[in-house]
């Protein structure tokens, strides 16, 4: 059911002003409550929900149109808190200890839930994903709360996510209780997801801890195929982001892959046909003839890339175009895997490689 209006605060970075407070303190009332209160992180804005709640859970899942089968992330004040929800095997606590020592970070880890967690966050799973935001606005509304907040992407489910407040109440006005607009998220892409509950840690959605980090931090790490393939038909979605279309514009989507020249060629080739976005590089913006050129970072600043990535895919949805074209990154190294990552689903996997 919609809301006849969604309350709108501003909150500074460092949430210490008495405004700041008071907002934090209304939104906390309103997650204790069962409501649900959009928040920003240092990823992206969140949709949050008491999440030892099921009613509140199955709100969000509503709010979302989310299928139900997508679990939903626990953001927790500190890592202290991560046995009150999850059971640590002791094989797995050297692990874990190392994984905490990031945190606030953006990462997720996966352990086995305890009965406390309801299996609608879960999605039935015996699993559990747990993380601790970095951004002082989450970690505050979480500690007034006294509650983790379950919390996916703040948009309808399969859109962009988005990363700032302007992108939230585009997708959630009226669907959410309450959205804290802290300005814009610095990673620009959702957390990195890490299981601890495989034979070896795996590595299920890449973002701001690389899995070059991951891998020097614990030695062996192994990367799902989901990563950069679609799921299997019948597997199951072990964690948030592995739908096979998400984080998508209004238009098709193709994805650019390989020499630069030649696929620069081919877009211009593309767009002399039809009404065209394209998304790609600094660099390469001079080169493209298209109705639109949106552009972010280089290759040697990809973090830019990164951080503007959903901003653009979802600025594609206000202009008059027919069809979208993505340039993918040159390698999968560092963040350049979570852009891969996002962009191959959001074009439904349709690759050009030259």
């Amino acid at each position: 059911m919609l809301l006849s209006k969604t309350l709108v605060r501003p909150v500074s970075r460092n949430a210490d002003t008495p405004d700041d407070r008071a907002a934090l303190q209304t939104a906390a009332d309103l997650i204790r409550r069962g409501g649900l209160v959009v928040f920003p992180t240092e990823t992206v804005y969140g949709l949050g929900a008491n999440g030892l709640d099921e009613n509140a859970a199955r709100a969000i899942y509503a709010a979302k149109g989310r299928p139900q089968n997508n679990p939903l992330i626990l953001h927790l004040s500190d890592a202290s808190e991560i046995p009150l929800y999850c059971d640590v095997p002791e094989k797995i606590k050297p692990l874990l200890e190392k994984l905490t020592s990031l945190m606030p970070a953006p990462l997720t880890v996966i352990l086995p839930a305890k009965p406390v967690v309801p299996k609608t966050i879960t999605a039935g799973l015996p699993n559990v994903a747990v993380r601790v935001p970095t951004s002082k606005i989450a970690r505050e509304l979480i500690r007034l709360a006294g509650v983790p907040i379950a919390a996916p992407s703040a948009n309808l489910s399969g859109k962009p996510s988005p990363t700032c407040a302007r992108h939230v109440l585009q997708d959630m006005d009226g669907r959410a209780d309450m959205v804290l607009d802290g300005g814009d998220c610095t990673y620009g892409v959702e957390s990195t997801i890490i299981t601890l509950c495989e034979e070896f840690p795996t590595l299920l959605r890449p973002g701001g801890v690389t899995f070059e980090q991951l891998d020097g931090l614990l030695g062996e790490v192994h990367m799902s195929h989901a990563v950069l393939e679609s799921l299997k038909p019948g597997e199951a979605v072990l964690s948030p982001g592995m739908m096979y279309k998400h984080y998508a514009p209004a238009r098709p989507v193709e994805l650019i892959k390989g020499d630069r020249a030649k696929g620069i060629a081919y877009v211009n080739e593309c767009a002399k046909e039809q009404a065209a976005a394209v998304l790609c590089y600094d660099a390469d913006a001079p080169q493209i003839k298209a109705k639109a050129v949106l552009h972010a970072g280089g290759d040697d600043n990809t973090g830019a890339y990164a951080a503007r990535i959903f901003t653009m895919l979802r600025d594609t949805d206000s202009l008059d175009v027919d069809k979208v074209y993505a340039f993918l990154p040159k390698d999968t190294s560092g963040i350049s895997l979570a852009v891969y990552n996002r962009l191959l689903r959001a074009a439904g996997f349709h690759v050009k490689e030259f």
